[in-house]
């Protein structure tokens, strides 16, 4: 089963940390557990993939299954699993949705943002607010343009380019090999 890649649309951005001197900050990349759905529904049809939840050990799990059409007809469901962490907000809803996100990772559905490079905005592209002893930094970034590229001997898919704006200034905040 293979996957497309992600659009840049698609793509989250949130801050990672903040720098404590007010030098920038870290963004992280990431989908979300509707991303995998939709990209499921256009792939193998809504009828075609299903998840299943269960507890181990206190961490949920998600189970994402695949029913897989064989040459002569007939047809199984595969599985593939994977768990999530409780999200600050919404901690028994964020733990629900990050498990499919990983679940739908196990699958390959973008499995290529974990070869994001390191992501760094200088505190000139973004608006630093003292915060106690450090910053925060209440701006919007989003991935504007993206290039993945797969490996022709392995098959394996990495991010080679990316160019990253601040929603509020309009600004380029980062850029990598995106040309």
């Amino acid at each position: 089963m293979r996957f497309r890649e992600l659009r840049a649309d698609e793509i989250e951005c949130r801050v990672g940390t903040v720098s404590k001197a007010g030098k920038g900050l870290s963004l992280l990349l990431y989908k979300t557990s509707r991303t995998d759905q939709d990209i499921l529904d256009e792939t193998v049809g809504p009828e075609n993939w299903q998840c299943r939840f269960y507890e181990c050990k206190g961490t949920l799990f998600c189970s994402m299954g695949i029913r897989v059409t064989r040459e002569d007809g007939t047809a199984d469901w595969v599985w593939k699993d994977n768990a999530g962490s409780p999200s600050n907000m919404e901690a028994a809803k964020g733990e629900a949705s990050d498990c499919i996100k990983r679940a739908g990772s196990a699958w390959g559905i973008g499995r290529c943002l974990y070869t994001a490079p390191f992501i760094w905005v200088n505190a000139e592209k973004c608006k630093l607010i003292p915060k106690g002893n450090g910053y925060t930094c209440n701006d919007r970034f989003r991935v504007a343009k993206i290039k993945i590229d797969e490996n022709p001997e392995t098959g394996r898919r990495r991010i080679t380019g990316i160019r990253i704006v601040n929603e509020k200034t309009g600004q380029i905040a980062f850029s990598w090999k995106e040309d």
